[in-house]
């Protein structure tokens, strides 16, 4: 692992060419993320932290860049060049991605498509929804013809040229509200920006979190005579794989006499009928060759408690039902809420614990911003400590206003926002770069923080309208996080010495361009497909906070005891862990792991924790250390091996209009 250098006297600063060849990336792999979100579907590359088209390209420019150095080594690129190019393109693929794009054009038509006489949502919803929020007409009917259009193609596929698509395509009812929600998208990608500038030191210098998702790109980056890694044959041997695995399951669908590796099972199928099996959630074992690469690179405590935990929620599961209590969902998410109210209450823990161990560092941060303390050296961060805070407080102020405008109370919008930037994205950003954690996915809403003191009706109409589009913008799944993004381009970027104030215009380059291009290719797909014939994002999570809220809107009351008490219980359980492991260095259980065990991420990740852990401890047991770094190769080559493989078929399937090989990420 490359150390953190503090002087950057001595390193490169931002370059013309790379940003250009940033924006040629941004450009190159913009369609190919969203042409496999959303037409392809079985290879969900934007659901990761660390981007597979990224990757991919990534290890295509590295090679590439070393033959032109072996010619012309001066015509060749920097370290520094790469990290400004990987960074651009890893930002523009969370942004075309989960990050934002899936969700954001979904969210804000579906509730006009799948509103019906029957559901009663045009009476319900849209006499509260501000007219500048959407592309259709809150006072008009159901289907208009700007969202039919959408969701059912401007004509038939094979009849269909894109530059027909283009011409025929309503602009003009979309510009309002792209404008208007690029206000409330500009103020929480500044808020992440200010955040990482902020965080940088602790996390980096202080506390030395593993990153372990920026060590691949870090290990890459590195030129031929700084390191073996790409000449390693242990790295080729672990990328041959997964490659080989996923091609033939990719070739079965081409030639079906050739025979398929299945990479996902379901146990719950093994379990008897009836109570108390029936009230265990899902458990599935994933062939996930990334994840156990990556989690070979974490502690062993950590790796332990990932796995260990998302039993212990099946566990519960278990012994509730068998107790007899009939358990009920928490809403949105495939998790039980008295877990999710655990997970709430450890997350409070979590970040509580944070802050008070960030302490000193804070203190500095606020003395620098405050008053000027010249013993406090803020020139070599991302952005001075004064800009960093008081940008961070404008940006949460202004998406506080902006809720407030778009229809919801100051309270509610402060609660909301504040939750969402200072809890669940921390715990996020945390389990990525704390757990190497490929996806940021929760198990509550900043609104379900409410239903801790009363029934979620008193909000009233008005507000749970607009909670339920906020929901499938922004709130409810968190994958593609841009904090964890900026987190890692700052590590990176001290392996590899670039100055980190050229890593800030890296990203203002890089977010408004990708939003151009993912934006335009994000309209243009479903209105020349059919949005109904994609992603299930354009018929899912895009209209589950309509569907959920409307009981609630008509007077149900989903108060329950079970959720305060089981706030109460993660908090006191959290606190528990957190003692024992500062108090005993032997202590197994990792409180992150806890927060985040009942996770649809867990639900994909946790067996290859379970894997990598018992690999890992067998290694340093009979190998040593010396052994477990030696091998280290083999384990990146497995990621880089499954993501290439995920583009590999992705522009495969594009061609030749075949079934894409299911990737075992979702």
């Amino acid at each position: 692992m490359a150390k953190t250098h503090d002087n950057q006297s001595n390193r490169t600063g931002i370059s013309f060419r790379a940003i250009l060849l940033g924006l040629a990336g941004i450009c190159l792999l913009c369609p190919i993320i969203t042409w496999s979100q959303l037409v392809l579907k079985g290879i969900q590359v934007g659901v990761l932290q660390l981007n597979p088209t990224v990757m991919g390209l990534f290890l295509l420019l590295v090679l590439a860049n070393r033959g032109v150095r072996r010619v012309r080594a001066r015509f060749g690129l920097s370290s520094g060049e790469l990290m400004i190019i990987y960074s651009m393109m890893l930002i523009a693929a969370m942004i075309a991605s989960r990050g934002l794009m899936d969700k954001w054009i979904s969210g804000i038509s579906a509730v006009n498509y799948y509103a019906s006489a029957e559901n009663g949502w045009g009476q319900l919803f849209y006499p509260h929804i501000k007219s500048w929020l959407v592309p259709f007409n809150p006072e008009g009917g159901n289907q208009q013809p700007v969202i039919k259009a959408m969701y059912e193609g401007l004509g038939r596929t094979d009849q269909l040229s894109w530059a027909n698509v283009f011409s025929r395509l309503p602009w003009g009812a979309w510009a309002l509200p792209v404008a208007t929600w690029s206000i409330f998208i500009f103020f929480i990608f500044g808020g992440f920006l200010c955040l990482a500038a902020i965080l940088r030191k602790q996390w980096v210098e202080n506390e030395r979190m593993p990153f372990a998702l920026a060590q691949l790109p870090l290990e890459m980056m590195q030129p031929e005579t700084a390191g073996p890694f790409l000449r390693n044959r242990l790295t080729w041997l672990g990328f041959a794989l997964p490659m080989a695995i996923f091609s033939l399951n990719g070739l079965h669908y081409i030639f079906p006499m050739l025979p398929k590796i299945q990479t996902v099972w379901n146990l719950n199928s093994y379990f008897p009928s009836g109570a108390p099996w029936d009230q265990v959630l899902y458990i599935r074992i994933s062939l996930a060759f990334a994840v156990i690469g990556f989690s070979y690179l974490l502690p062993t405590d950590l790796l332990f408690s990932l796995w260990f935990f998302f039993l212990f929620t099946r566990f519960q599961d278990f012994v509730g039902s068998a107790l007899g209590y009939q358990l009920s969902t928490m809403p949105l998410y495939p998790t039980h809420l008295f877990q999710g109210y655990q997970a709430m209450g450890a997350y409070a823990v979590l970040v509580f614990y944070l802050t008070r161990t960030s302490r000193p560092h804070f203190s500095a941060v606020i003395r620098k911003a405050l008053f000027s303390d010249r013993s406090v050296n803020d020139k070599e961060e991302m952005l001075p400590y004064r800009v960093a805070l008081f940008g961070l407080i404008f940006c949460c102020l202004g998406a506080i206003i902006w809720c407030w405008f778009a229809g919801l109370s100051l309270w509610l919008a402060a609660l909301v926002i504040l939750v969402y930037m200072f809890v669940i994205v921390i715990v996020m950003a945390r389990s990525v770069a704390e757990g190497g954690i490929l996806m940021t996915e929760t198990t509550f809403r900043p609104t379900d923080i409410v239903a801790l003191f009363g029934p979620r009706y008193l909000l009233g109409s008005a507000q749970l309208s607009f909670l339920s589009m906020l929901d499938a913008v922004i709130l409810r799944d968190t994958r593609g996080l841009l904090l964890t993004g900026f987190m890692d381009g700052l590590r990176i970027s001290d392996g590899v010495r670039l100055r980190r104030r050229s890593l800030l215009w890296t990203f203002v380059i890089a977010i408004p361009a990708a939003m151009l291009v993912a934006g335009f290719l994000h309209l243009m797909i479903p209105y020349g497909r059919g949005a109904i014939n994609l992603h299930w994002m354009y018929s899912g999570s895009s209209i589950w906070g309509f569907s959920s809220n409307t009981p609630i809107i008509l007077g149900q009351n989903d108060y329950t005891f079970v959720a305060p008490i089981s706030f109460l219980v993660g908090i006191a359980f959290t606190i528990f862990l957190v003692a024992m492991r500062m108090r005993f260095s032997w202590w197994p259980f990792h409180p992150l792991g806890y927060a985040i065990a009942p996770s649809f991420t867990m639900i994909v990740f946790w067996f290859p924790c379970l894997i990598a852990w018992i690999v890992k401890v067998l290694i340093l047991r009979w190998g040593g250390m010396k052994v477990y770094l030696n091998l280290r190769p083999f384990f990146l080559g497995l990621v880089l091996g499954e993501f290439s493989a995920a583009v590999l078929w992705t522009v495969i399937t594009f061609i030749i209009k075949t079934h894409a090989p299911a990737i075992p990420w979702e």
